[in-house]
């Protein structure tokens, strides 16, 4: 249990920096006309074709991907970055997390799906970076040597993710899924623990469920293993700087690229962790690093693992980015006025929901594949319960948080004024 809680504490650490990134980028474009008009030229002509009923606006039914478009998946899109942006917003954790399982879902191919979120990423981070700002807080060879490794692991997640699809598709969405029930359900399991925990203590308004501690020793042990090219880093914080070697931050790297790639969230949730707590990087140089590392990470993956083989839906993506930009606004100020014992037990539920849904079509998948031999019947009532249950808890999140958001405008407006 103890390893287990030490290795959820390192994940709520990661969910938390990468939503706090998601924030700042989001913010900044809105807050930036310029910017904000962009998303609208992106996203205006879609909503055009939209009221217009148009069934083939972007590729057609026989695509590769296929990657057609119609009203319905467009709503969807909007209504799954909305619920994402909730969840980052309001939680300030794990947002990005059902993103390619509420695609699929949707009925979303997997590696659709994947490819469609790192591009969703990538589009976020290249109109809303502040990275001109942190520029001075970054390690350029710190940078490198990890990109480095990125860049390979990219390419392997997405081999990795094609070969399975060329294989059989149906191999590919079992993987995927199964890949993020395994995360989904230890996550939701420690996140269901620690709200059942925080019932019992006072409220502390820390609603990431995680503890921010001190670098383990394995900091210690990692800047201690001479091994060529060395990087020095931090010589502003630290007195001579300390040093790490180059092949042991590409192969961080690699792991980032990789997962990445075969998931589709962009990496930036493992990369601030690693680098403090395992690296022993500065926070305010893993910032400015871990800007860059999404930005080239999630767009070396999106576009040539993904995009170049049609399995990006740019209709989504765009749907996604209008979602999630309402949403992580409206959480980010529903989060002042409600306990954070409450928002915990909505993150454990969200993300175990999530879990339900991936595992409710594993079986269907496994009986396909012919690894196991269920009733047709049965495979469809368990995939159905779990979309029900998936969509259920979703929504009645959604709601409850705008419930309270709309039941405070007043409050909102007036601090706002």
């Amino acid at each position: 249990m103890g390893l287990g809680r030490r290795v959820f504490e390192f994940c709520m650490s990661a969910a938390a920096a990468h939503a706090k990134w998601d924030y700042e980028v989001s913010m900044s474009i809105v807050r930036d006309k310029k910017r904000f008009l962009w998303v609208l030229a992106g996203i205006l002509p879609i909503l055009a074709v939209t009221f217009l009923e148009a069934g083939d606006f972007i590729g057609a039914k026989t695509a590769y991907g296929p990657a057609f478009y119609s009203t319905k998946i467009f709503v969807v899109s909007i209504a799954i970055g909305l619920a994402a942006g909730l969840i980052t917003g309001c939680i300030g954790a794990g947002g990005g997390f059902i993103i390619t399982p509420a695609l699929m879902a949707a009925g979303v191919k997997g590696i659709l799906a994947v490819g469609t979120d790192l591009f969703h990423i990538f589009a976020k981070a290249i109109m809303g970076t502040t990275i001109h700002k942190k520029l001075g807080n970054v390690s350029v060879k710190l940078a490198v040597a990890f990109l480095v490794g990125s860049t390979f692991g990219a390419v392997i997640g997405g081999a990795i993710n094609k070969a399975l699809y060329d294989f059989n598709p149906l191999l590919s969405e079992a993987f995927i899924s199964l890949i993020y029930a395994v995360l989904l359900g230890f996550l939701g399991t420690y996140s269901l623990i620690d709200f059942l925990k925080s019932r019992k203590e006072p409220d502390s308004g820390d609603v990431h469920g995680g503890s921010s501690g001190e670098a383990p020793g394995i900091t210690i042990k990692v800047q201690g293993f001479n091994l060529p090219p060395m990087i020095k880093f931090d010589e502003d914080y630290v007195p001579g700087g300390r040093s790490i070697s180059g092949v042991i931050v590409a192969l961080g790297g690699v792991i980032v690229g990789i997962m990445a790639a075969i998931m589709g969230v962009g990496g930036g949730f493992i990369t601030f962790p690693m680098f403090v707590y395992i690296f022993g990087v500065s926070s305010m140089t893993t910032v400015g690093t871990d800007i860059l590392q999404i930005i080239f990470t999630a767009g070396f993956a999106a576009v040539t693992q993904y995009a170049i083989y049609g399995y990006v839906f740019y209709t989504l993506a765009m749907g996604m980015l209008l979602g999630s930009l309402i949403g992580i606004q409206v959480g980010a100020l529903t989060t002042t006025v409600v306990k954070s014992a409450h928002i915990r037990g909505f993150y454990a539920i969200s993300i175990l929901a999530g879990f339900i849904n991936r595992v409710a079509t594993l079986p269907k998948k496994f009986t396909e594949l012919e690894v196991i031999n269920l009733p047709k019947s049965v495979n469809s009532a368990i995939e159905l319960v779990g979309n029900i249950v998936f969509w259920v808890v979703v929504g009645f999140f959604a709601l409850w948080v705008f419930g309270k958001f709309f039941g405070n405008l007043k409050r909102f407006t007036g601090e706002k004024a």
